[in-house]
């Protein structure tokens, strides 16, 4: 195992269409992908993809979908460690105009608690929060042996500052910003103080501010897709993190500009496509998107 992605699994089910029907109406969409889904879980999958080698704990039912899940991380190589949840989680999503609309249904009440795992020959460790306690736990214990800790910090949780002062890379999004009621450079500020020695925010189609060690924050633009071949946003915040790790993993000497960009460059492939398994790119992948697209002007 190279890296450990914790967070809450779902089936993914992504259709087109224009509207969705109310009351007694049928519609049909134009196409669908049926994929995994969550936020770790797409982060694991993009990284086992990029050549990682990653192992995944996360919520499991004893259903049929439980089993297509289970099946999906087989073909990809990735050794799962179930928490019992009673149900899968699912999630409908529609994307729509470089947005996306979702319903989920979500299990998140663990009947058991999380399975002990060993850290040998660990190198990095990713969370998106939806399993504090566990999170918390190997977050302590991966930074207790210089082992990268990452977060996902999608939204602000019960435990998210305590959880951050074990945490190396800490890449969150607006929303994270306005549930702390700061700007993106006061939430970069906020991060450093709880003291992430990598921090960013992430702001969609206007890039990423980040910071690496110095009180500078650096802006990096999003590579500038045209948005006619923009197809599904949905799960590329995910890719992004994924990717980032994996590049850790294949060189951990780069730079983390080396790394974000590696990764700006696997989200600018993934939105090009609809669903979360069809989003996934090789490196070449990234090569052609970060020489393809340049990025957007100020």
């Amino acid at each position: 195992m190279q890296a450990l992605f914790i967070g809450q699994a779902y089936i993914d089910i992504t259709f087109l269409t224009d509207r969705l029907p109310t009351g007694d109406e049928k519609t049909i969409a134009r196409d669908y992908a049926v994929s995994f889904g969550g936020n770790a879980v797409t982060a694991a999958f993009a990284c086992a993809k990029l050549g990682g080698k990653p192992e995944l704990l996360c919520s499991q039912a004893d259903d049929w979908l439980a089993r297509m899940f289970l099946d999906m991380a087989a073909q990809y190589g990735i050794s799962v460690h179930g928490r019992k949840v009673k149900e899968s989680s699912l999630s409908f999503i529609m994307p729509k105009d470089g947005k996306r609309a979702i319903v989920r249904c979500r299990d998140n009440e663990f009947l058991h608690p999380f399975p002990p795992l060993t850290l040998t020959g660990l190198k990095a460790l990713h969370l998106d929060g939806h399993m504090p306690d566990a999170a918390l736990h190997y977050a302590k214990a991966c930074r207790e042996h210089g082992i990268l800790t990452s977060l996902d910090g999608g939204a602000v949780r019960d435990n998210t500052d305590e959880l951050l002062a074990h945490i190396d890379v800490a890449v969150v999004s607006e929303r994270f910003c306005e549930q702390l009621g700061r700007t993106p450079g006061e939430t970069l500020d906020y991060l450093r103080s709880r003291g992430c020695p990598v921090g960013a925010v992430t702001l969609g189609e206007h890039g990423m501010v980040w910071y690496d060690g110095s009180r500078h924050h650096e802006i990096m633009p999003a590579l500038d897709v045209p948005r006619d071949r923009v197809v599904d946003s949905n799960g590329a915040g995910d890719i992004f993190h994924g990717a980032y790790i994996a590049s850790y993993l294949h060189d951990p000497a780069h730079s983390w500009l080396h790394h974000f960009t590696q990764a700006r460059g696997a989200s600018s492939h993934a939105i090009q496509h609809l669903g979360n398994e069809n989003s996934l790119p090789t490196w070449a992948d990234i090569a052609a998107a970060i020489a393809e697209f340049a990025e957007k002007p100020d």
